[in-house]
């Protein structure tokens, strides 16, 4: 058993993350500011597992807080680092918080981390950091680049990271860049649960079917792809959260630097997403076409040989899964993680199909 700190884990990603962490028998302690996940989402991770979360809400900015686990908490021996800003419209627009959060924040952690001599890190990171592609599909080695200042301070971090481990070989470090996580865990329970207005295309598809939301806006239909809208590689949660089980097994015995994709390999245009849903849930999304955003690329998918080969790992679950998955965590939660939706008898139902 490994006890691994999980920045931002209160969040999507992180929750489904830890469930698979718990399921794996490690012990989780989280630090969370709450500012874009809520705390419910830990409460049903812990009832779908039957084991408890050391929670501590608090910034990864904050110096002391961190000082103030490390104490309390002397064993830990791995960080899974989540915690982000992550809209890329939002990060054109207020930079400078992307800059401090994302970059500034993780220098913090980086900082703190060394201090306690805690050298085994698997980092967050993004399928971003590309740029707008020369080809697809995307291998590790390809250049790095970055459109958004989202994208940027992924790709800083990466640099602090590179140049982190050259300078002392004792950090294994695990860079995961992401595609595009859709769905939800099987049980309806946990989701991605976006405050206000969605920035990713499945949850925006999710409100419109529920009746939250009039129509889908469709960000260009003048790209350079069979159907003019953009194309991305869209990954189960499921799937990537076991991507990180399989990176933190790595560096716990590996020391260094390690750079792997998180996709399927696969890439789906916005409307063929759209017609997806429709035929999985008979659910008509109604849809406008509006200008392209600042920042957008015309496809991105990737190539995912590294990742099998040197992590064991491969996407398993496909595109009906996540629509599937996407709808059931929706139509349970319709209001997100604010919603009742009776998590014992969830639980219940998970269970009962389980054994048949």
């Amino acid at each position: 058993m490994t006890k691994v700190f999980i920045t931002g884990g209160a969040g999507y990603i992180g929750s489904h993350t830890i469930l698979d962490l718990l399921e794996s028998n490690h012990a989780v302690v989280v630090l969370d500011n709450l500012s874009n996940s809520s705390i419910e989402s830990l409460t049903r991770v812990e009832k779908l597992t039957g084991k408890s979360v050391t929670f501590y809400e608090g910034d990864i900015r904050d110096r002391s807080a961190l000082q103030k686990i490390f104490k309390e908490q002397p064993d830990i021996e791995a960080v899974i680092h989540f915690a982000a800003l992550k809209a890329v419209g939002e990060s054109n627009e207020i930079p400078l918080a992307y800059y401090q959060n994302n970059v500034a924040g993780t220098v913090t952690l980086l900082e703190e981390l060394a201090t306690a001599n805690i050298k085994k890190f698997v980092f967050s990171s993004s399928a971003t950091v590309y740029g707008d592609p020369a080809s697809v599909p995307i291998t590790e080695s390809f250049p790095t680049s970055a459109t958004n200042p989202y994208g940027q301070t992924k790709l800083m971090v990466e640099h602090i990271l590179t140049d982190l481990v050259a300078s002392d070989p004792e950090w294994s470090v695990s860079i995961l860049r992401y595609f595009n996580p859709v769905g939800a865990h099987e049980s309806g329970l946990i989701g991605e649960d976006p405050n206000g207005i969605p920035n990713n295309l499945m949850p925006f598809i999710q409100q419109v079917a529920i009746g939250k939301r009039d129509q889908l806006s469709v960000f260009g239909n003048d790209y350079d792809t069979h159907d003019g809208t953009g194309i991305r590689d869209y990954i189960h949660v499921v799937d990537l959260a076991n991507g990180h089980l399989k990176a933190l097994n790595k560096i716990m015995t590996n020391k260094g630097l390690h750079i792997h994709n998180l996709g399927t390999g696969q890439g789906y245009s916005v409307l063929e997403m759209v017609t997806a849903f429709e035929k999985v849930t008979g659910k008509s999304i109604p849809y406008q076409v509006v200008a392209r955003r600042q920042g957008d690329i015309a496809e991105c998918w990737a190539q995912t040989n590294k990742s099998e080969k040197e992590l064991g790992w491969k996407a398993n679950l496909g595109l009906t899964d996540m629509v599937e998955s996407a709808w059931n965590w929706q139509e349970n939660n319709p209001n997100g993680l604010k919603s009742n939706i009776g998590v014992n008898l969830a639980c219940k139902l998970l269970k009962a199909r389980e054994i048949s």
